[in-house]
């Protein structure tokens, strides 16, 4: 099942190469929805809040609210959720989960304390935990920190606080040249919860392979640039 991604960043909808690079952008960000609407979820990342550099809130509400009451999309939201209070305001809004990663480490380990506060607050369904690795360690801060821990030293440490996993090999993003399918198999050997892969997918031949594994693909580039349709 493939998942589209509007990544945002300064009002419009981006694809960058390696979290860094600007690759695309789209200034009709509203168009994406319905170039979407025949997906089942959705994914939106504001990328300007992941790195402290800004908000696109107002647009994320806009967003929520149009895809699930104009197109029944199921969204998940994420960047720089860091309080309980963020993610309640942002489920408020209609996103079906929200996606957190920067907030569930802290002095590189799992904040076990703020994880437990907000499932508490919000409920374990309505949670899915961002796994992003570069070069095989788990980075965070918008991709900008990278942490000596690895996902799968944490996959079973956070199933009880998280519905599903978004795990992005970070290495592979943006550049459309395939992701690294050994690894999301190695995931998926780790925990039962669903998960949902992003980096580099690029093929049909891509999404059925992780399909057989009972993975969602997350695309953004290959969808932008019509190499899947």
């Amino acid at each position: 099942m493939i998942v589209p991604c509007i990544d945002l960043q300064g009002g419009r909808a981006v694809q960058l190469v390696h979290g860094r690079r600007l690759a695309l952008a789209v200034d009709d960000v509203f168009g994406l929805l319905e170039r979407f609407r025949n997906y089942r979820y959705l994914h939106v990342i504001d990328l300007d809040a992941a790195i402290r550099g800004g908000s696109n809130a107002a647009l994320v509400r806009a967003l929520c609210r149009r895809a699930a009451q104009g197109f029944g999309l199921r969204v998940r939201v994420g960047g720089g959720i860091r309080t309980v209070a963020q993610a309640e305001r942002i489920l408020g809004w209609g996103a079906e989960k929200v996606i957190l990663g920067t907030a569930a480490f802290r002095s590189g380990q799992v904040n076990t304390t703020f994880l437990e506060r907000l499932v508490d607050r919000v409920g374990r369904q309505r949670v899915m935990l961002a796994l992003d690795a570069e070069r095989g360690r788990i980075v965070v801060r918008g991709w900008r920190l990278r942490l000596r821990l690895r996902p799968e030293q944490v996959l079973a440490q956070l199933e009880p606080y998280c519905s599903e996993f978004l795990c992005t090999c970070v290495d592979r993003e943006g550049r459309l040249r395939g992701t690294n399918l050994a690894w999301f198999r190695a995931l998926r050997r780790l925990t039962s919860l669903p998960i949902t892969a992003a980096g580099g997918i690029r093929s049909r031949r891509e999404v059925r392979a992780l399909a057989r594994l009972g993975i969602k693909s997350a695309v953004g580039m290959a969808l932008y640039t019509g190499r899947l349709r």
